[in-house]
């Protein structure tokens, strides 16, 4: 089949990554890459050369690309969050599924070697029952001084734990209950949040997020997953390039000790499970519109959690 041509909406630091990630891809080439130029963005939309459009745009606007690149026959790679709006998000799943076209998603934490081989452990049964999962994300882009922080980010709730929302789901499925609480900025946004996910057996999961760490502090990102017979503990800091990582195993009365896994890019991973979808090589189902939608549902139950929690 010939090269998938593709074309990048979004100039910034992400839409940069996706671009480093594509070079690697012999059988892809960027077509063009655009900014925020609404007469720009059209064209490459339009074009009649360009086989799949990639959005790295913030998720507000989001909507407003993905369906009009669904509808020019496009098939599209969105950004986490895929949106804000529940209504929004459906009616891009909606629009790809009328156009019979792929729309993907950066779920990253599938593509990351450590999460996937937790998600692997549990589907075997190797080590009894998943008992837990506790997850974190903590940074500071709220912070005005922090050197990360940008002006479209958003509610931690959709912001940071989109991604671990997704994986809960993807190793657990969907919860009984969900409760939440935050701590708030002194204009009443949330900061930081504990959401608490029930599942039947007494089985549970506890996902954090955090925009409120001091400004010197790293972004941290991990997890612990409790199984019967066995616990794993995967962290990242990113104080440097490339990040520190580590992720262990623990049985028994032994030590903790290291779990090998690959090690590549996860940005290139999902970027070339996209183009296996396209050229009919891969399942879309890992990374479908569905899968984004089933997390921005508990980001939205998040929030309306914490509302309840103050109210009350």
């Amino acid at each position: 089949m010939p090269e998938v041509r593709i074309a990048i909406l979004g100039a910034g630091s992400m839409g940069t990554v996706h671009a480093a990630a594509y070079a690697n891809m012999p059988e892809v080439s960027v077509a063009g890459v655009v900014s925020r130029d609404r007469a720009r963005t059209a064209e490459l939309i339009r074009r009649d050369d360009i086989d799949a459009i990639d959005v790295c745009l913030p998720s507000a606007v989001h909507h407003d690309v993905v369906i009009p690149a669904l509808e020019a026959g496009k098939h599209v790679f969105c950004e986490s969050p895929l949106a804000l709006d529940l209504d929004q998000a459906k009616r891009m799943r909606d629009a790809a599924r009328s156009a019979g076209r792929l729309l993907q998603v950066g779920l990253l934490m599938r593509s990351v070697a450590a999460y996937g081989h937790v998600e692997a452990v549990a589907r075997s049964g190797e080590h009894g029952r998943l008992l837990g999962i506790t997850t974190w994300r903590l940074g500071s882009y709220l912070h005005a001084d922090a050197s990360h922080r940008k002006a479209h980010y958003g509610d931690p709730s959709t912001e940071l734990m989109t991604f671990d929302f997704d994986f809960v789901h993807w190793l657990m499925g969907e919860p009984q209950r969900l409760s939440a609480s935050a701590a708030r900025l002194p204009d009443g946004r949330p900061g930081e949040i504990s959401a608490v996910l029930s599942y039947p057996g007494g089985r549970h999961a506890t996902v954090i997020a955090s925009g409120l760490m001091p400004p010197g502090s790293p972004f941290t990102v991990g997890f612990r997953a409790l199984f019967e017979r066995a616990a794993f503990a995967h962290l990242t800091t990113f104080s440097e390039i490339p990040p520190k990582s580590s992720f262990t195993m623990t049985t028994g009365n032994t030590p903790a000790r290291p779990v090998q896994v690959a090690s590549r890019n996860p940005y290139e991973v999902e970027l070339q499970r996209f183009v296996d979808c396209i050229k009919g090589r891969a399942d879309p189902a890992l990374l479908d519109a569905d899968r984004a939608i089933e997390a921005l549902q508990l980001s939205l139950a998040t929030q309306r959690a914490i509302d309840s929690f103050t109210s009350a």
